[in-house]
């Protein structure tokens, strides 16, 4: 009899073992020990998926008031996507438990393939650069993405967007041109202009930047061990020693100064992934979004949240109003088109088949 219970017992634990061993691997690939570390609500995943999900990091920097703009970008990567997203979350002390609280409010199937981490605003410190001259450098926080590459240690790579940033379409899509990277690439960013007539850097800037028209920084996708391997703040820190006082645009125009002299490791993608106010407010000229459809738009300028370009400001508020599990074509797309369509005498306003480029292809609904 003894032999019999010990038999069961040794069963039973075997089992609990199994058990434990199957959620640990079903669970998210949400980093553990830590408490800024949050996990789907579900251990498993959907069971609409048939094989594990391609995995996206994804990272943004939020201070200030810039907490709306963060959540209704995660929004738009989590909807179209049918990735695992894993978002980095760089923020003040008042807005870390903020982000914590509203994705906890998310329902179970957009957590089931969202996960966040949180991290405080860090900068170096020495007797020459002192955090508080990196923090207010350019917009509030922005260049703590410098230094994401000595501070995620344990991921390969990341997608980085500025807080202004609406996916249309997949974040997927946008993370695959890793695979195009050759082997000494170790970023990827657009032109910062299409002509030289309106170019910002070939007419006014007073240091380095990469190519003819320069390259902008709001999403840029980061293979993190190749930065570590060049030493990449080991050429950033002293790029910043010497322009700090000619640069205008903070941490984009040291990324235009390493670029400068190292344009064997930047990989460019066309101005459809990067779809900002200048590529149609005089005129249209991102010719690939004219082919393609928009695939990321960039509010620059707080365009969101004023009325010089109501077209972004119509999207924009599509995604903030809507509701997670509602049809996507009826409750994001048509509600945006009928906004926009008020503006369409705009120069923006004329090319609204182009800014509203969103795949709906296999999202979540």
């Amino acid at each position: 009899m003894r032999t019999l219970k010990r038999l069961l017992l040794t069963v039973i634990i075997c089992s609990l073992l199994l058990l434990c061993s199957h959620l640990v691997k079903t669970q998210d690939v949400c980093e553990t020990g830590s408490s800024d570390c949050s996990e789907p609500a579900a251990a498993e995943q959907s069971s609409k998926y048939s094989k594990p999900l391609p995995l996206v990091h994804l990272s943004v920097v939020a201070c200030g008031d810039r907490l709306e703009e963060s959540m209704i970008m995660i929004k738009s990567a989590v909807i179209l996507s049918t990735a695992h997203v894993m978002v980095h979350i760089f923020a003040d002390d008042d807005l870390r438990p903020v982000f914590q609280k509203q994705l906890e409010t998310w329902p179970d199937e957009i957590r089931s393939h969202l996960s966040f981490k949180r991290y405080p605003i860090s900068f170096p410190t020495s007797s020459a650069y002192k955090p508080d001259e990196w923090r207010k450098l350019f917009k509030p926080c922005a260049s703590q993405r410098l230094f994401i590459p000595d501070i995620l240690r344990d991921v390969d790579s990341v997608l980085y967007v500025d807080t202004d940033i609406l996916f249309m379409r997949p974040i997927e899509d946008v993370w695959d041109h890793f695979k195009h990277f050759n082997s000494s690439q170790i970023a990827a960013l657009s032109p910062e202009h299409e002509s030289p007539n309106a170019g910002w850097y070939n007419r006014f800037a007073r240091h380095p930047y990469y190519g003819k028209l320069g390259v902008n920084s709001g999403v840029m996708l980061m293979n993190l061990t190749r930065m570590r391997q060049v030493g990449w703040l080991d050429h950033i820190i002293p790029y910043y020693k010497e322009y700090k006082l000619k640069i205008t645009w903070g941490d984009q125009d040291l990324i235009n100064i390493f670029f400068h002299y190292f344009p064997d490791k930047l990989y460019i993608y066309n101005c459809d992934w990067n779809y900002r106010p200048d590529h149609c407010m005089y005129m249209s000229n991102c010719k690939q979004a004219e082919s393609n459809g928009v695939s990321v738009l960039h509010g620059c300028r707080g365009v969101y949240h004023n009325e010089k370009q109501p077209v972004f400001k119509s999207i924009y508020e599509a995604f903030r109003d809507y509701k997670f599990g509602d049809d996507l074509s009826k409750t994001l797309l048509a509600p945006m088109l009928k906004s926009m369509s008020k503006h369409s005498s705009m120069p923006c306003g004329k090319i609204i088949q182009i800014l509203v480029g969103i795949d709906l292809r296999d999202s979540q609904t």
